[in-house]
C-alpha cells in the first residue's frame, strides 16, 4: 500500500485525532474507566489491522528478529500503554480543548528528542536555527498561559452532546484551577513527551523494518497485552468491563478502527517519508478543530485568557 502525498495524510492524521479527543472525551463523561477503554481501542485496533495486514501485506513482510520485535514492544509501551493511560486521566482532571492545547507541544517535544539523538540539527548561528528556537518559545509560552491562566469564559450557544449534564463534566468544573487541574496539565505534557520520543524512535525502526502494516500491527497488540494488565490491574469490577449501545462503544470502535487502525498506519508513511519533526508540526489544526468541536458538539466552556 502506497502513500504519495504526506502532507495530505499529515492533516487528515490531525483532523482523526480531533475525533478521538471528543470520542474519548464523551466516553469518560459517560462514566467509562480510561484504563480500561484503552484496553478495548487497542484490541478493536489490532483486529482491523490484522485483517488489513492479511489483505496488503501478506507476502511482503520483512524477517522479524527478536531485537527488532523487542523494539516495537518497547515503542508500544511509550506511545500508546504510558501515553494513551496518561492522556486519559488528563482528559478526566481537565477538558478536551485544554488537552488539544498542550498537545501544541508536541512540536517542541519531537524536536528536543530528534536534535538528543542526532536526528535533527539545530544551528544558532543562522536564521533558521534563531526562528526554530523562537517557535519554541512561543509555543511553550501559550501553551503555558493558556493551561495555568483562566481568563474569561465563553459558553457554548448549543451542544448535540451536553457534557454540563454528566457527573465527571461537574466535577471537572469545581476542579478548574485547583491541584488536579495542574496534575493534569502536567500529566499532559508528560504524555505529549513520551509521543514525542515515540515519533522520533519509530522513524529508526521504520529503517530496518519497513513492513509498516506489520510494524502497526505488532505495536497495537503488544499495546493491547500490556493494557489489559494495566487496566485488569486498576480495575476488578467485571461490571465496569460491560459494554452497551451507546456512546462507549462508539468511541471504541472509532478510537480501535479509524485512530488505532488508520490513523496510526498513515503516521509511520508519515514519519518514514518526511521524518518526525514534519509530522509533529501539523498539531496546531487539532487544537483549533478541537476547541471548537469540544465548544459546540460537547458542550463545554472554553476560557480565552487574560
Amino acid at each position: 500500500m502506497e502513500l504519495k502525498n504526506p502532507y495530505l495524510f499529515a492533516i487528515l492524521i490531525q483532523i482523526i485525532q480531533v475525533g478521538m479527543t471528543l470520542f474519548t472525551k464523551a466516553a469518560f463523561n459517560g462514566g467509562m474507566k480510561s484504563y480500561i477503554f484503552i484496553f478495548y481501542r487497542q484490541m478493536t485496533g489490532t483486529i482491523f489491522l490484522v485483517l488489513l495486514t492479511a489483505m496488503f501485506e501478506r507476502r511482503s513482510t520483512t524477517p522479524l528478529t527478536l531485537l527488532v520485535f523487542f523494539k516495537i514492544f518497547a515503542l508500544a509501551f511509550l506511545g500508546i500503554t504510558l501515553a494513551m493511560n496518561l492522556y486519559g486521566i488528563t482528559l478526566l482532571y481537565t477538558s478536551a480543548s485544554l488537552v488539544s492545547v498542550t498537545a501544541n507541544c508536541l512540536p517542541v517535544t519531537t524536536f528536543f528528542f530528534a536534535i538528543l539523538l542526532r536526528k535533527e540539527k539545530l544551528n544558532v548561528k543562522k536564521i533558521t536555527g534563531v526562528a526554530k528556537l523562537g517557535g519554541i518559545a512561543i509555543c511553550v509560552g501559550g501553551v503555558a498561559t493558556l493551561a495555568f491562566f483562566m481568563g474569561p469564559i465563553l459558553n457554548p450557544p448549543f451542544a448535540l452532546h451536553n457534557a454540563q449534564h454528566e457527573p465527571q463534566h461537574q466535577h471537572h468544573v469545581s476542579t478548574f484551577g485547583s491541584t488536579k487541574w495542574i496534575v493534569g496539565c502536567f500529566l499532559s505534557f508528560f504524555s505529549v513527551s513520551s509521543w514525542g520520543l515515540w515519533f522520533v524512535l519509530q522513524a529508526g525502526v521504520l529503517k530496518i523494518y519497513p513492513s509498516k502494516l506489520h510494524f502497526t500491527s505488532l505495536q497495537c497488540l503488544s499495546g493491547a497485552v500490556q493494557s489489559f494488565f494495566v487496566a485488569i490491574a486498576v480495575e476488578r469490577d467485571l461490571s465496569e468491563w460491560k459494554l452497551g449501545w451507546n456512546v462507549r462503544l462508539l468511541a471504541i470502535l472509532y478510537c480501535g478502527i479509524v485512530v488505532t487502525g488508520v490513523a496510526h498506519y498513515l503516521q509511520s508513511w508519515v514519519i518514514a517519508m518526511k521524518g518526525p519533526v514534519f509530522l509533529a508540526m501539523t498539531t496546531p489544526l487539532n487544537s483549533i478543530l478541537t476547541t471548537i468541536g469540544s465548544m459546540f458538539l460537547l458542550g463545554e466552556s472554553i476560557n480565552v485568557g487574560r
